[in-house]
């Protein structure tokens, strides 16, 4: 996922979990949760991206999931997707500033 994400031009590295970090660093305002396995349990993945994301306080929870020879997916809240969505079209660049209600479990 990494490199995949370097190819759109995007900074990233891998996190040092033990550290406390996300499995991926650097695209600003998303926590990454990456799953590469054949079957997810995407509820359970949800779960755990948004509570690392509410005790991070680093962005919006994304599970970013890889099935053998099939493309990634990213998961997301619709509701997080629309804060996504409201501020591009804004022009604005960063939902852990912008919006407040990120890190509330619903």
């Amino acid at each position: 996922m990494r490199d995949y994400l370097r190819s759109f031009g995007a900074c990233v590295r891998r996190g040092y979990v033990f550290c406390r970090e996300s499995d991926l660093v650097g695209l600003q305002g998303i926590h990454i949760e990456c799953k590469f396995v054949e079957k997810l349990n995407v509820r359970k993945a949800m779960d755990q991206a948004i509570a690392e994301a509410g005790k991070r306080k680093d962005g919006l929870p994304a599970v970013f999931w890889k099935v053998s020879r099939k493309p990634w997916l990213t998961i997301m809240r619709t509701e997080d997707f629309m804060v996504l969505y409201q501020m591009a079209r804004r022009g604005k660049d960063d939902p852990v500033r912008d919006d407040t209600r990120i890190h509330e479990a619903k």
